[in-house]
């Protein structure tokens, strides 16, 4: 190889092209605005199209040892900057898929191409035009893998689809999510305690209302002594940051519905007390409360500084 020239390795996909060396991405020509993290991440997804980086991996290469930062919040910023600048979705990615629990995966195909040219500064070689400009490439199209046919959705993924997206929502900072979230469990742990502890009121009224019948006595009883731990472990979950929330959450929302629904006529054992107007309204507002807890948390998890850039789970 000469010494007078230099060599460099460009990525190009569709109308994008990242060169490594310099740190820069174009698009058609046009420099665009991605440093740092995010552009060092779209580099790992460039260096292994179709292949799976794992969070991990992210974590690893990012930020160094010793360091403490919510690498869970950090890195879905990192992604929703690399989203944002790309114009790319989530929900229908051309480039940057996201594999829930696995990690990170570009999908696109990617032309590698090494070049030569006489001086740091000569242009960057293009398909065509390259008579008398000095440069000499090699290039390589570098196509992902056939995609991975993911098994059928269960019919509980099937009903989260039809809720609200992470993408539809605008951010909200994650302490502020946290604290609503902290309260409403609050809430139903407080539920749970005072009927159990006033055990044998709640089946009096049980039993005026549904008959002298053993189910709705040993539904109550069940849903009460299962519900107690698990808000006792989204307190604590809440209290001591454990990360990953809204994806821990996300598995147990189609366990808690159910119950949380059913608890949701409570107010009507205390009609005689409260009125009908009453127990209608805040069956009504606990009826939504299942909703308004998966929603806090991914309101929590989108970074502030893009509304159209989420990741999650």
């Amino acid at each position: 190889m000469d010494p007078g020239r230099t060599r460099r390795t460009l990525f190009r996909f569709g109308v994008y092209e990242v060169d490594n060396s310099s740190g820069e991405l174009r698009k058609s020509g046009v420099r665009l605005h991605l440093q740092g993290q995010p552009f060092q991440f779209l580099v790992m997804l460039l260096e292994r199209p179709g292949q799976v980086v794992t969070r991990e991996e992210l974590r690893q290469r990012l930020w160094p040892a010793n360091t403490f930062v919510d690498f869970d919040h950090s890195i879905n910023t990192v992604v929703g900057k690399i989203r944002e600048t790309l114009s790319d979705s989530k929900t229908n990615p051309r480039f940057v898929e996201t594999l829930a629990g696995r990690g990170y995966r570009f999908v696109a195909p990617v032309e590698l191409i090494d070049v030569e040219a006489s001086s740091p500064a000569a242009p960057v070689a293009t398909r065509t035009g390259l008579a008398g400009s000095g440069l000499a490439t090699k290039a390589a199209v570098i196509a992902p893998p056939p995609p991975v046919i993911s098994p059928p959705e269960s019919p509980s993924s099937s009903s989260l689809s039809l809720l609200t997206k992470a993408e539809e929502l605008p951010p909200l900072g994650n302490r502020s999510a946290r604290a609503l979230f902290f309260a409403i469990q609050v809430m139903y742990l407080s539920f749970y305690v005072v009927a159990l502890a006033r055990l044998p009121s709640v089946q009096n009224l049980l039993g005026e209302t549904f008959g002298w019948s053993v189910w709705p006595q040993t539904i109550f009883v069940i849903t009460a002594a299962v519900g107690v731990p698990v808000r006792l472990y989204l307190v604590a979950a809440v209290v001591f940051g454990v990360r990953s929330l809204n994806q821990k959450f996300a598995r147990l929302f189609p366990i808690l519905f159910p119950f949380d629904e059913l608890w949701a006529l409570s107010p009507f054992l205390l009609a005689p007390q409260i009125g009908i107007g009453l127990s209608l309204a805040a069956t009504a507002a606990l009826i939504y409360a299942p909703f308004s807890q998966r929603t806090l948390l991914m309101m929590g998890e989108r970074p502030k500084n893009s509304r159209g850039a989420a990741d999650a789970e």
